[in-house]
């Protein structure tokens, strides 16, 4: 069976004036339909720059990536879109949410860009809100609510249009540390329970304990990959 990610002699060159930075090189990574990646390594290892390149926010120098055997490496700009608001939820550090919107308004944002009726927006918003324990703050804006519920209503937002890959990049990195077990805790059901495929960005150690894999990223390369029981 082949794996849901597949990506072959990656690299990703940034060219500053006329110096190049070569941030990946030649990653070779197979990543299987209902894993939980956790992607680590110092500043500046390239691992957020990857994350970005599977989710189809950043296109390859070099390399293919393929994506539930679709080579988005090859897509258009306009179609790339299409694929991301299709097959990619995305959670970020600092929630990214709107302060003028409740939490259902918040999580319905991503079915603007589908065909659903107001009334199937609004249930499938409910869905998700409930998935993350949050039905009882659907009405209530981002400023009402704390770090931990506030990440949650962005991970409820990146579930709710169904989405193949979830991405997250330093989820837990503006939380406290019983937020942070919340918020892992709630991915990793996600991960067993729903199937999703996720994969995080973490400098926490104890985050990726809550992983299937951890990947090791160092000046570019693969240098480590490492498999553990979930906490």
């Amino acid at each position: 069976m082949s794996a849901l990610v597949e990506i072959r002699s990656l690299s990703k060159i940034y060219e500053r004036g006329k110096q190049r930075i070569e941030v990946l090189h030649h990653v070779q990574l197979d990543i299987e339909q209902g894993d939980f990646m956790a992607l680590m390594g110092p500043s500046g290892s390239g691992k957020t720059t990857l994350l970005n390149l599977i989710g189809g926010l950043d296109s390859p120098t070099d390399g293919s990536i393929t994506v539930g055997g679709q080579r988005i490496d090859r897509l258009s700009e306009g179609t790339l879109a299409k694929w991301r608001a299709s097959n990619v939820g995305f959670v970020f550090q600092f929630y990214n949410l709107l302060p003028m919107l409740s939490a259902r308004k918040n999580v319905e944002l991503p079915l603007l860009l589908t065909r659903l009726s107001a009334a199937q927006r609004k249930r499938n918003a409910a869905v998700a809100l409930e998935l993350v324990g949050l039905t009882d703050r659907a009405a209530h804006k981002p400023g009402e609510l704390s770090g931990g519920q506030q990440q949650r209503v962005a991970i409820a937002r990146a579930i709710v249009s169904d989405p193949t890959l979830l991405v997250c990049d330093e989820p837990t990195g503006d939380l406290d540390r019983q937020s942070a077990v919340d918020v892992l805790t709630l991915l990793q059901q996600l991960n067993r329970d729903h199937g999703k495929t996720i994969i995080m960005v973490t400098h926490d150690p104890k985050a990726a304990e809550y992983a299937r894999h951890t990947l090791q990223l160092d000046k570019g390369s693969l240098v480590e990959q490492t498999e553990q029981a979930p906490a």
